[in-house]
């Protein structure tokens, strides 16, 4: 079985609903073991959750945007990550992310750019959406990446929707295939 580690921070529980998303992707994939890893509020991982992280294949990375960047709960996580980049214990383990703000923009590459770079600090393999975007006159909100994203999935969530409401079915989706898409090349390099 080839493992996916999901490691996210939510404040609101949209970025939560994303990567539920994820999780259901990568999850369809036969052969795919997917455990989620949720940052508390004070930027702590569960129990055990670094021994669990060092025996995952793969690990999505994934946190809203605010104030162009990932919150402080995911940096307190990523900080904390040194001790695992001074051995090299995630070298080789494949990395994506996903991110969330409010604005259709709101500066969400930045936030991906982050994960990148953390994922590059750990000498990971990044793998992006390989998806094309929405981007013609007749797409919107509930079309697959309607948002353009190719280095990870970018979902909006509207400052006054409710989780039930957003983010909308298209982000959800991009979301899902994004897990798909990792999950299945953890897999394939697994054989």
């Amino acid at each position: 079985m080839a493992k996916i580690g999901i490691i996210y921070f939510s404040g609101y529980g949209h970025t939560a609903k994303q990567a539920q998303a994820v999780r259901d992707g990568a999850a369809g994939v036969p052969g795919a073991e997917v455990t989620v890893f949720e940052i508390n509020k004070d930027g702590e991982l569960p129990e055990g959750a670094w021994d669990a992280l060092a025996a995952q294949d793969a690990l999505i990375y994934g946190s809203p945007t605010y104030m162009g960047g990932p919150p402080w709960q995911f940096k307190k996580f990523a900080d904390a990550s040194s001790k695992v980049w001074f051995t090299q214990g995630w070298k080789d383990k494949i990395a994506a992310g996903f991110t969330n703000s409010a604005s259709l923009n709101g500066d969400k590459a930045a936030t991906i750019s982050y994960f990148f770079t953390f994922s590059q600090q750990h000498g990971q393999i990044w793998i992006g959406t390989g998806l094309l975007p929405s981007n013609a006159k007749a797409h919107g909100p509930n079309d697959v990446n309607w948002a353009g994203g190719s280095a990870g999935a970018l979902a909006t969530s509207p400052s006054d929707a409710s989780v039930e409401e957003a983010p909308r079915a298209g982000d959800l989706e991009t979301a899902r295939l994004l897990g798909e898409r990792v999950a299945a090349y953890a897999v394939k390099t697994r054989s």
